[in-house]
């Protein structure tokens, strides 16, 4: 399967931007424009030529990369200029995207209507913890590209609901992130059911390429072609990193500090275990900051409201862990804030690609104490550079007032958001 170029005006050529460059068609260069894109990153220079001419993609990127919208131009263009895709069956689509979260999931398909705005190209999400009848209800229609996490899909497949024999493009993305969740026996189950790799375009994009990555890769894909953006390349062009040095006991009153100065406007907290996500959200709900909670606890429909609100700026804070902060791609986000260091130094280069997104700039501090300081090397080892570090300024170490909000019984399970 080859994606077809048409040389003879169906794209927009009097703009000297990257994706005019491209010869897109004029429906998708219109809504890139709408969007507000002019410059291809540089995974999208690399991806693009090659995935819009059909050949398949390994990908190592980091999310913030602008990987999502790589897959999902080089997919649409191949359906605008091959409209005998449309003689389906209802609940055959001819594109596949699997994600591991519901919020990447979710991400994704509303990129996707974005891209797609002036087309009569349909997406449809799959995913668990929504509606399990709707969402068959929306298959016995025309369906032209599925994103879907592994689970829901599967179960979709088994009941013939679904039938993936009509794929001719499909992207795994964070492939890793799905092997360390336990997701790939189930990938390699719905890649069987899709057409032999011969028959069909395969992306894969990995923040990590390890050689069970690789393996997998080099299976499910025929003469791939390979890009590498390195995670430090992603970490620093355009997120400044800042390392205050506290005490444990202070880290809370630096912490409210910030979130109070103007330089913050929109901001992620990044705490490594659930039970901490609780607390801390708690807290500051106490100390009458608007917050919002994404963990592995919380129900997907609040999950879905929440990060509704965050993105419309009803909420300015979410407190989150690493696994519910993957999926968010919100372009606006002044500042993270690492309240834990991680463990794995993959997982800082993650969290503060949440900001700095689309040409905007961005900070990360993270609060170190006696407890984190010993991962701190191996985060600047990945990143090949020394973070800033410093003492809070006075400001930051303010007393904090006292609480004016209460829950009593409440607790944060039971919050509606």
């Amino acid at each position: 399967m080859k994606f077809m170029k048409n040389l003879f005006g169906d794209s927009i050529t009097n703009s000297a931007s990257d994706f005019a460059r491209l010869e897109l068609p004029k429906e998708l260069l219109q809504a890139i424009d709408e969007l507000g894109f002019s410059d291809c990153t540089p995974v999208q220079k690399e991806v693009l030529p090659e995935s819009i001419d059909g050949s398949d993609i390994i990908a190592q990127a980091q999310t913030g990369t602008g990987k999502t919208a790589a897959f999902l131009i080089s997919m649409i263009t191949y359906h605008i200029e091959n409209p005998e895709l449309n003689d389906r069956n209802p609940g055959t689509p001819f594109a596949l995207i699997i994600a591991p979260t519901r919020e990447l999931v979710m991400q994704i398909a509303g990129d996707a209507e974005k891209l797609s705005i002036h087309t009569e190209i349909s997406i449809t999400p799959v995913v668990g913890g929504i509606d399990y009848e709707k969402q068959k209800q929306r298959m016995q229609t025309n369906v032209d590209i599925v994103v879907a996490t592994p689970g829901r899909l599967l179960d979709f497949c088994r009941s013939n609901i679904i039938d993936l024999s009509k794929v001719e493009s499909l992207v795994i993305d964070e492939a890793d992130r799905m092997l360390s969740m336990g997701f790939i026996p189930d990938v390699k189950n719905i890649i069987r059911r899709t057409p032999h790799k011969e028959f069909r375009q395969t992306q894969l994009f990995s923040a990590t390429l390890s050689e069970d990555i690789q393996r997998l890769a080099a299976t499910w894909t025929l003469n791939p072609f390979l890009v590498h953006v390195k995670p430090e390349e992603v970490a620093v062009e355009s997120v400044t990193q800042q390392v205050y040095l506290t005490s444990e006991n202070d880290k809370f009153k630096v912490l409210y500090n910030l979130l109070n100065s103007t330089e913050v406007t929109k901001a992620i907290i990044f705490v490594n275990r659930r039970d901490q996500t609780r607390d801390l959200e708690d807290t500051l709900y106490r100390y009458n900051i608007n917050t919002g909670l994404l963990n592995g606890d919380v129900p997907q429909r609040r999950r879905i409201r929440t990060l509704d609100q965050f993105k419309s700026g009803a909420i300015k804070v979410l407190v989150a862990t690493d696994v519910a902060g993957r999926g968010i791609h919100v372009d606006d986000i002044s500042h993270v804030i690492n309240f834990n260091l991680p463990e794995d130094p993959e997982d800082y280069v993650h969290r503060i690609g949440r900001t700095g997104r689309a040409g905007a700039k961005g900070t990360s501090i993270s609060l170190v104490c006696e407890n984190d300081v010993f991962m701190l090397p191996a985060i600047e080892t990945l990143l090949g550079q020394n973070i800033i570090s410093m003492q809070p300024e006075e400001k930051l170490l303010l007393a904090l007032p006292k609480p004016n909000r209460r829950r009593g019984k409440v607790t944060t399970a039971k919050r509606k958001y």
